[in-house]
């Protein structure tokens, strides 16, 4: 018994996604622990924070948003205790 090592690209799940433009599904082979392809979005995404190319000053990131959204909801809550 001889490990073709193409064989087991051939036995790989294949990508769950399907193309807009013809309805079929995508014939790649699905990257390891993800249902898609590398085309289709596997593991994509940029990273977070200041590791991100497109990063400018943090001021709209998630926390800062959050925080923001906690501080209003304490000073509504003041206001409906007066």
């Amino acid at each position: 018994m001889t490990l073709d090592p193409m064989q087991s690209a051939h036995n790989a799940p294949r990508c769950k996604a399907t193309s807009k433009r013809t309805g079929r599904p995508c014939r790649a082979p699905a990257v390891r622990g993800w249902s898609v392809c590398r085309m289709h979005g596997a593991g994509g995404g940029g990273p977070s924070g200041r590791a991100n190319g497109n990063y400018r000053h943090g001021g709209r990131t998630k926390g800062v948003v959050d925080a923001v959204r906690y501080i209003n909801a304490l000073v509504k809550k003041a206001r409906d205790i007066r």
